[in-house]
């Protein structure tokens, strides 16, 4: 029974430390051992399609365009879509007083969510590159370049931005821009060594035939970029000098709400792209796949046999009582966190639990949601 209970205990520790720290340091290893590739460079740059959905967006759509309209890439080679999914407040017409610049409006006549929105307006993209957006997000001025650069190379399928979170007094959910850097470093790692298995959500740029192959309503398109590109035959990189700045939501609960929505549609966006973790066809893209994805998706879960294993061992384990106690402490810390004014600086002795906490727990429910069938397959965006 004790060596039983020793290796429930193992299993979220081994699973955390390939995930989080082994798999990054192989990653590491071989892109010091992999050439830098050559650069290439376009003749005449390509005509790109900008997209950003918009779901009652008013306070943050002009801010959004601002941005699109300031980036250097020749005006007459860049169109603006704007994708209102039914907005009933002010984001219609605040898009219009564009209207004279260039920017366009498609209005779907009923709410359907980011995807089917996406879907519904491919036949008015004229690109031929889509870059992918978000009314909450500001790009750098050279961010739809940089991104349109790396498709000069005709083996690369979809270029994803670098996110860097930002907050307007520096200290809202810091936790969240710790985590955010270390997700960048892991991208720029996968790309020095062959390409990322998923881009991100607030930037990213991908070949107008691999965005026009039909993704399901209720999937992720972001996730299933990356994925879609690599069924294809492509690659997908991360470009760290097209900078996307997102704003960080001080609010934990809202930010966990999003996270269950991601996850779950990561899930089934996974589950309906599941021969990709065939490693006999993918080779290092399926370890790639199941190292970043499936391992953090399975730790929350191993966890579960790891409580009940330091529970069996309590008893006659000193060190067994102690992680229980310290677990009971973060819980009471990560609850605090939870419930904290979002209008307050929460400090990171309570933050860092609540993020902590939080990340994992949204995978839980995000898998029963899944498994349950009870998933949101309306759009919600989170007001950051």
């Amino acid at each position: 029974m004790t060596a039983f209970a020793f290796s429930l205990v193992a299993l979220p520790v081994a699973v955390a430390i390939y995930a989080y720290i082994v798999y990054p340091l192989v990653l590491w290893i071989a892109s010091h051992k992999s050439g830098r590739e050559a650069i290439m460079h376009y003749a005449d740059w390509p005509f790109v399609s900008v997209v950003i959905p918009a779901y009652n967006e008013e306070k943050q759509i002009a801010g959004a365009i601002d941005a699109l309209l300031a980036q250097d890439y020749a005006k007459d080679r860049l169109q603006i879509l704007i994708l209102s999914d039914a907005s009933t407040d002010a984001t219609d017409k605040i898009v219009r007083e564009y209207e004279s610049r260039g920017v366009e409006l498609f209005r779907l006549p009923d709410r359907g969510g980011k995807t089917k929105a996406e879907n519904t307006a491919m036949s008015f993209l004229r690109g031929e590159i889509v870059v992918n957006s978000d009314s909450s997000i500001r790009l750098q001025t050279s961010a739809v370049r940089e991104l349109v650069a790396h498709m000069a190379d005709p083996t690369v399928g979809v270029t994803s931005g670098r996110d860097i979170s930002v907050s307007q007094d520096n200290a809202a959910n810091i936790t969240e821009a710790g985590y955010v850097n270390y997700e960048m470093r892991v991208r720029a790692l996968e790309t020095l060594t062959g390409g990322i298995v998923g881009a991100s959500g607030s930037c990213y740029a991908i070949r107008a035939e691999l965005h026009r192959i039909p993704v399901r309503d209720d999937l992720s398109r972001d996730f299933s970029a990356a994925l879609t590109a690599r069924a294809h035959g492509f690659r997908s990189l991360s470009v760290d000098r097209a900078i996307c700045f997102v704003p960080r939501t001080s609010a934990l609960r809202e930010e966990y709400r999003r996270k269950v929505r991601t996850i779950s549609r990561g899930i089934e966006t996974l589950y309906v792209h599941r021969f990709l973790l065939d490693p006999i066809r993918y080779g290092v893209f399926a370890w790639k796949l199941f190292s970043h994805k499936v391992c953090r998706w399975l730790l929350p879960l191993a966890m579960i046999p790891g409580l009940v294993g330091l529970v069996l061992l309590a008893s006659s384990h000193w060190w067994a009582r102690l992680l229980l106690a310290v677990g009971a402490v973060v819980a009471m810390l990560a609850t605090i966190g939870t419930v904290w004014p979002s209008e307050r600086r929460a400090p990171r002795i309570v933050s860092l639990p609540a993020f902590a906490v939080g990340a994992n727990l949204a995978v839980i429910e995000a898998l029963w949601r899944v498994l349950a069938r009870r998933q949101d397959h309306i759009w919600e965006p989170t007001r950051r």
